[in-house]
């Protein structure tokens, strides 16, 4: 275990959750993304995805890419906080469908109320969101990325608001189930649209001819089209 992930951020968390974070993040890293499975992401988002470390999720039946591992500081020069990463074309629109009905507003009114489920469901947030920082924190050490700008900031509005469900979906696809309260919640109550147990992939898997990454754009430029990457636009 690194000096970085026994940081004080990480206050909320146990040995075994840190111990946890370290060891996917490392899987991820041993697992690098393959010119196939970029290419598949790519006809997902319709551009390029940069940063792209791992496909981090998959949809269990044929393999395609559910969500992805983002670097920290992607060309180099841009601070990336949504590690986690939804691709699927059809988890993006059935959570976006979830998102159109207000439930965000609901979600962020019961983390505040006062009684003991709601205590227990802002404790579980938290280590989300300090499971999410861990995770980052591995991933910025191996892989040499700055992360100063980022370093307390996870992704969805963690850990006292509800303000991007597909960030927080992302995150659960990514750690599996029992890690963000929310992102399981949303995966449950859009079952019928989208489920990583049933094969419902528009973009499938497949060969991808040798290709080399675009140049990294000027700072200004990279910075915007990042907040957009970030924002899900």
């Amino acid at each position: 275990m690194t000096q970085e992930t026994r940081g004080q951020r990480f206050e909320h968390l146990s040995e075994g959750d840190r111990s946890h974070c370290v060891v996917l993040a490392d899987g991820f890293l041993e697992r690098r993304a393959t010119l196939e499975e970029i290419d598949a992401v790519t006809r997902q988002l319709g551009r390029y995805p940069r940063g792209m470390v791992a496909v981090g999720a998959r949809c269990a039946v044929c393999g395609s890419p559910l969500a992805v591992v983002t670097r920290p500081l992607i060309d180099g020069a841009v601070p990336f906080p949504t590690t986690c990463y939804l691709t699927s074309p059809e988890a993006v629109k059935a959570v976006s469908h979830l998102e159109s009905t207000g439930v965000m507003a609901r979600l962020s009114e019961r983390l505040a109320e006062t009684n003991d489920e709601a205590a227990l469901t802002r404790a579980a947030y938290l280590r989300a969101h300090e499971m999410y920082l861990c995770f980052r924190s591995r991933l910025a050490e191996r892989l040499g990325d700055s992360q100063e700008h980022i370093a307390d900031v996870s992704a969805g509005g963690m850990p006292t608001r509800v303000k991007c469900l597909h960030a927080l979906v992302a995150q659960s696809l990514v750690f599996g189930p029992g890690v963000n309260p929310v992102g399981d919640w949303v995966l449950r109550n859009c079952a019928d649209e989208f489920s990583q147990a049933t094969c419902r992939c528009s973009v499938s898997l497949t060969a991808a001819p040798q290709r080399n990454e675009p140049s990294a754009p000027k700072p200004a430029a990279a910075a915007e089209a990042v907040s957009r990457e970030a924002r899900h636009e």
